[in-house]
């Protein structure tokens, strides 16, 4: 994926946690949470929505973004 800014265009995507929410704003472990993600090195498989797009692009930081196979 080019940039940080995650498109909803219904691709899946393969979200990795690569940092940890310790020291993060609430939201941003509100935000790991709703996505699936509990420590580093979690991995998840969602369709890129507006909604998980939403959440990617705030946590952008914290995660590292691939399309799925």
């Amino acid at each position: 994926m080019s940039g940080k800014r995650i498109q909803p265009d219904g691709a899946e995507l393969r979200i990795t946690q690569i940092r940890s929410v310790v020291g993060q704003k609430q939201n941003m472990r509100n935000t790991l949470r709703s996505l699936g993600l509990k420590r580093p090195g979690n991995v998840v498989v969602r369709k890129a929505d507006g909604v998980t797009a939403g959440m990617v692009n705030t946590v952008a930081h914290l995660v590292k973004v691939e399309e799925a196979k």
